[in-house]
């Protein structure tokens, strides 16, 4: 089985990430670079694509524990514990430190603007927020078409639940630049109304985020109910 050290200097992850940057890279590729180096009959590479597939992707390999994580052979304690404290890294960056309590639909706008501001499809978000109303973290959710996103309440609640979230809050982009709602935007929500008090994690609000301005439907729709 090939090494990395046995594929051309182009491919080589470290090289393509010097030359291209971090985009440029599989995820696969990326965990090669933290781990360094594989085991007998397994190229580093080999060994990042078992653990991606054994945890079911990034999410799942996000919350392996160490042990967990030792569980492939080839995955030894210091291995292990870089992945976990890179892991780590990124949850320090996407959380910020000391942050204020999300109470207003200006402050999710100011969050994720910048995320929207280029973008051709309209991408649905769920900000997760623990019982200070404080960020625990955002993730993208669902990736839609140039004027719709469909997305399950399942998908959307079940970021929440891995988080141990008290409340949420949706939010998505229209590249037109319109925030104004579709019938559709109106439809989810109110699924995600009755879905959140099934489930018991409150929906705080839906954003729509327009090009320079943005909606809150919780204003907008009235009764704030399923």
């Amino acid at each position: 089985m090939k090494t990395v050290k046995d594929l051309p200097e182009a491919e080589r992850p470290r090289e393509r990430l010097l030359r291209h940057g971090t985009e440029a890279l599989s995820l696969a590729e990326l965990i090669a670079i933290l781990l360094g180096t594989g085991t007998k009959g397994k190229s580093v590479i080999t060994l990042a694509q078992e653990l991606i597939a054994t945890h079911g992707g990034l999410e799942g390999l996000l919350d392996a524990s160490i042990s967990e994580l030792k569980q492939i052979k080839g995955m030894g304690h210091a291995k292990a514990i870089t992945l976990k404290a890179a892991f780590g890294i990124a949850a320090k960056r996407a959380v910020p430190q000391n942050s204020d309590p999300l109470l207003y639909p200006q402050q999710i706008f100011n969050l994720l603007k910048e995320e929207v501001l280029s973008e051709k499809r309209e991408i649905l978000f769920v900000i997760l927020k623990d019982t200070k109303a404080k960020l625990i973290t955002w993730e993208k959710v669902a990736i839609g078409t140039l004027s719709e996103v469909l997305a399950h309440p399942r998908e959307i609640f079940c970021p929440a639940i891995r988080h141990k979230a008290h409340s949420i809050i949706i939010a998505h982009n229209h590249p037109s630049g319109d925030p104004t709602p579709s019938s559709n935007d109106i439809e989810l929500t109110k699924k995600l109304l009755e879905a959140a008090q099934i489930i018991g994690i409150a929906l705080d609000d839906h954003i729509i985020i327009g090009r320079e301005r943005f909606i809150s439907l919780k204003q907008t729709m009235g009764h704030w109910t399923a």
